[in-house]
């Protein structure tokens, strides 16, 4: 207790944590003020029933901050920036001279791939911004638009997004934490105030054991998040004795910690992403003037529209991107050749190529089990409905997973920050 009331004493008596914390906390207090202004002509009687209706764009809102539910200038929050993201690591995986250009320039290459993947997220923030326009449009939700008040809007919405990616690139390097994962966890805890007003409203005395059970289902949920997010494998790692004149050196052992969940709340992100283009291309093309295109965007809208259909295919790209992204962030090879460089080996596991086979079938293990968990996690809410049979104590788990995963390691920033500070 000391140690804790000891760093808190730190981070508010240091200049530099108390300049960090405060940018932090003024780029987010711009968001939430951005995320107020909307663009007008918006019918908020038929917004809040869409969006009550709607599972997917209303999760989407949970991030945007809840943009999307008054139209606001950042209804888009970081998706397209996210979604550029992704489709670079495809790329880089796909194709050698990008992944030789990207990941073996280390902080360079790194660099490059964010500047690209900004470059992209600008046309993505276009199209999506006419998508969400459309749709809203088919949906009576807003009005018929001239068209330089369409390109007016697109250009607004698009700018709002690019300004939210720019603020979340601000906090990561002049902040603390991840800026792009804390505007998404703002957006979700701004939404708590209203979560909590429509529970109090519709609160039945008769309903108080569901609402325990509920209660402990998410605390449970809680610790599975913590525990998972923090658990990790410890391979055995030896170093070989050498003899340099009278002196031998090496010799120690020590371990290779491997994460359970190496990819963290990336693959939640991802997959909502993706699964965000089909609903919004299908519902502007269902009123298409060619009948086959209406015919078949009508059908992908009403599958994606299926509570139990849409779930599973959301846990579907939720195992598939966990290992894609652990793909992308953890390599075999590379740590295998770093270990023979420096002398050290796996016991009973020759160097080189055993050794890259063998950390690669552990990873591979581990990864099914946070895979599976994460996937788990990412459908809690409609199982949740289906018990209760009430969409306000749908507790989610994406939302919770979100928050739990940035406040740790926001926490894990603080110590690294002080430690840092000792030194």
């Amino acid at each position: 207790m000391n140690t804790f009331l000891e760093k808190i004493k730190t981070i508010f008596t240091d200049p530099t944590m108390r300049k960090r914390i405060g940018f932090t906390l003024g780029a987010l207090v711009i968001f939430r003020l951005l995320a107020a202004i909307p663009i007008p002509g918006i019918n908020a009687v038929s917004l809040a029933k869409f969006l009550a209706g709607n599972q997917l764009i209303g999760l989407f809102n949970i991030f945007s901050g809840g943009g999307i539910s008054n139209f606001s200038i950042v209804m888009l929050g970081v998706g397209p920036y996210i979604t550029a993201s992704i489709i670079m690591q495809l790329l880089t995986m796909m194709s050698p001279q990008l992944k030789s250009l990207f990941q073996e320039e280390g902080e360079r290459g790194r660099l490059k791939l964010s500047q690209y993947s900004r470059l992209l997220a600008v046309p993505l923030a276009l199209i999506q911004s006419l998508g969400f326009i459309k749709l809203l449009q088919s949906q009576n939700v807003l009005g018929s638009l001239s068209f330089s008040a369409m390109v007016t809007n697109i250009i607004v919405i698009s700018a709002g997004s690019i300004l939210l990616m720019w603020i979340g690139e601000l906090i990561s390097e002049f902040g603390i934490g991840n800026g792009v994962s804390l505007i998404i966890f703002a957006g979700i805890i701004a939404r708590l105030p209203t979560t909590a007003v429509q529970f109090f409203a519709q609160f039945d005395s008769a309903q108080i054991p569901v609402y325990l059970i509920a209660l402990a289902v998410g605390l449970i949920v809680i610790l599975a998040v913590v525990y998972v997010t923090e658990a990790e494998r410890s391979v055995p790692v030896t170093y070989a004795k050498q003899v340099r004149g009278n002196k031998i050196y090496g010799g120690v052992s020590t371990y290779l910690p491997l994460r359970l969940n190496q990819a963290g709340v990336i693959p939640i992100i991802f997959a909502l992403s993706i699964l965000l283009f089909p609903r919004v291309i299908a519902n502007f093309l269902v009123n298409s003037s060619n009948l086959i295109v209406a015919h078949i965007a009508t059908i992908v809208s009403a599958i994606l529209a299926n509570g139990w259909i849409y779930n599973s295919i959301y846990f579907l790209f939720v195992v598939i991107f966990t290992y894609f992204y652990t793909a992308v962030t953890f390599d075999p090879k590379m740590i295998s050749e770093n270990l023979q460089k420096g002398g050290a080996f796996i016991p009973g596991i020759r160097p080189g190529e055993p050794t890259m086979l063998y950390l690669g079938k552990v990873v591979t293990r581990i990864t099914l089990v946070g895979a599976l968990f994460l996937g788990a996690v990412a459908v809690l809410p409609l199982i949740m409905q289906s018990v209760t049979g009430n969409t306000t104590l749908a507790i989610g788990g994406t939302a919770l997973l979100i928050v739990v995963s940035v406040i740790l390691d926001l926490v894990k920033r603080v110590d690294a920050q002080l430690s840092m500070r000792e030194y």
